[in-house]
């Protein structure tokens, strides 16, 4: 089998995802397991390497088809998009010219992947607030594959820590609005998309906790009625087709069973209620994880982290993992 493609998408200029960059095309371990594809500004590319004190070797190429014919194991190319001058994104700063780029930079990668040139992407962060100044309606990088992909079949975001990996059945929406959100159907699918990218990423027998939505699920419906009426009928159908489903659990304390190693995952009904554990629990190592695009999708969970731009204190620990459970689950397809 061939090795891997992978699509390295530099992200935000103004953040340390420039140094983070470099620094994976530095990592021998990095460069010997994937023909790796750079997609920015050479430039900013420039930045990077003095931000991060390294200057890894990479074949620099303004033309797309030449950049790919040049990204072979163990020799990096750069696609140099030319849309990023360092002058319109200065460090440490929310910018229009960042956010327009970063945004052009995964866009381009999600094309790639659409025609099969590439086989899986991991970018490094993107800057929300810098995006909207141009794209004012841009929810996340999901929703955005999506939209921009036209794919109609259902995506879904995971955010990964050693211990256990998180999937929710709702995202980005207010809390008042979960409860009406949630369906027998919704949280099944969420539950099988779970097992395939957990089977994907080597788990052969993944185990699948899913939480309840209320206080001590529910208590019986004196909390609440959508464990009865909702989360308990998913789990139960989930089973009847072979998905490996427990609970509902209380969420209070599903998460101290998944540390212990009682689950692989465990599939939240809101954004929050499976951040604060995982952000608490690997805040320093967490991944997240795109699933049902044409390839893996994978960035490290932190931010642009614009407080130490520059100081060389970034942990490389994170995307390090992103790129592993990328090209882990690019093999698998």
């Amino acid at each position: 089998m061939s090795p891997p493609r992978l699509a390295l998408v530099m992200g935000d200029a103004a953040g340390i995802g420039p140094e983070l960059f470099v620094r994976l095309l530095a990592e021998p371990a990095v460069r010997a397991r994937a023909a790796i594809l750079g997609i920015g500004d050479a430039r900013v590319l420039a930045r990077g390497m003095e931000q991060a004190g390294v200057r890894p070797a990479i074949a620099v190429e303004r033309d797309l088809d030449a950049a790919l014919a040049r990204a072979t194991v163990g020799a990096p190319a750069f696609w140099d998009r030319g849309d990023c001058d360092p002058a319109d994104c200065p460090p440490a700063r929310v910018s229009a010219a960042a956010g327009l780029a970063a945004l052009e930079a995964y866009r381009a990668a999600l094309d790639l992947a659409r025609a099969g040139r590439i086989d899986a992407i991991t970018f490094t962060p993107f800057n929300k607030q810098a995006i909207r100044l141009v794209h004012r309606s841009y929810e996340d990088e999901v929703v955005e594959a999506v939209e921009h992909l036209g794919i109609r079949t259902p995506c879904a975001e995971f955010n990964v820590i050693a211990a256990f990996w998180n999937a929710r059945v709702t995202s980005h929406v207010p809390l008042k609005d979960v409860a009406g959100l949630l369906s027998v159907e919704r949280i099944v699918e969420r539950i099988a998309m779970t097992r395939d990218a957990l089977a994907a990423a080597g788990i052969a027998r993944p185990r699948i906790a899913v939480a309840a939505l209320n206080p001590h699920a529910g208590e019986g419906g004196a909390f609440g009625r959508e464990e009865i009426e909702v989360i308990g009928p998913a789990v139960a159908r989930a089973r009847e087709l072979g998905l490996p489903a427990e609970g509902p659990f209380p969420a209070d304390t599903v998460f101290v069973r998944a540390k212990a190693g009682a689950f692989d995952a465990v599939v939240t009904m809101y954004h929050d209620q499976g951040q604060i554990a995982i952000k608490l629990l690997g805040f320093e190592s967490g991944v997240t994880v795109l699933w049902g695009l044409p390839v893996p999708v994978t960035t490290p969970a932190h931010g642009t982290a614009f407080d130490i731009v520059g100081t060389r204190k970034a942990a490389l620990g994170p995307s390090l993992e992103a790129v592993r459970i990328a090209l882990a689950m690019a093999g698998s397809r």
